[in-house]
């Protein structure tokens, strides 16, 4: 039963930020092309602001690696 409860912590650890970041790409994903459609020079500035988020899902991997091997 222990195993599966770490299993289950592991994977909760990665889905949520997994979700939260999906969320928050397709909500700057819109502005950034709205506002790329105006000002094509703030391509590097979106292309990073897009990335941001992605470092969630990161942290959560990180997180699920440390409570399967620890």
């Amino acid at each position: 039963m222990e195993n599966a409860l770490t299993a289950l912590a592991a994977a909760i650890a990665v889905a949520i930020p997994a979700l939260a970041t999906a969320w928050a790409q397709s909500k700057i994903g819109a502005a950034g092309a709205g506002s790329l459609a105006e000002k094509p020079e703030l391509s590097g500035t979106i292309i990073i602001l897009v990335a941001i988020p992605e470092t969630m899902v990161i942290i959560g991997f990180v997180v699920a690696a440390m409570i399967l091997y620890r």
